[in-house]
């Protein structure tokens, strides 16, 4: 009876454990990988967080302008005292996550100065050794 009893009590557990939230962030993705660079930089202002979502030439030049607030004022051409980044997801191919580079575009809701800034942006990723980094985020074609 014992054996029996502990035989169930493991599969209950297993099944328990089996069952878990999986909605955590699967950082597999290149969406999620860009979302996490521009929240490094823009909410947490963590430029050496942020080198580590980026390729090697792209954190070459961010660590030429010293802090996250310098990079994206002048490199990116945003800023914010707040911001929500999101995922485009109306423009998306499946085949894109799947190869080794993907384009992503993001949608910036944020605010300055108490003035809310929309902006969106589009970041080409490139993926090594299973992981995804950031490889260039493109001008904006409509700035001057």
């Amino acid at each position: 009876m014992k054996k029996l009893l502990t035989i169930l009590s493991v599969i209950t557990c297993l099944f328990i454990v089996g069952c878990g939230d999986d909605a955590k962030i699967s950082s597999d993705s290149p969406g999620d990988t860009a979302t996490a660079y521009f929240d490094a930089l823009y909410n947490q202002k963590d430029l050496q967080k942020a080198s580590k979502m980026a390729t090697p030439n792209l954190t070459r030049i961010m660590k030429s302008y010293g802090t996250a607030k310098q990079f994206s004022r002048n490199l990116i051409n945003m800023q914010y005292d707040e911001v929500v980044i999101e995922v485009d997801m109306s423009n998306m191919s499946l085949r894109e996550q799947y190869g080794d580079k993907a384009k992503i575009n993001l949608i910036f809701t944020g605010s300055l100065n108490g003035g809310k800034i929309d902006e969106m942006r589009s970041v080409k990723m490139l993926r090594k050794k299973g992981k995804w980094y950031v490889d260039k985020i493109v001008a904006d074609p409509y700035a001057r």
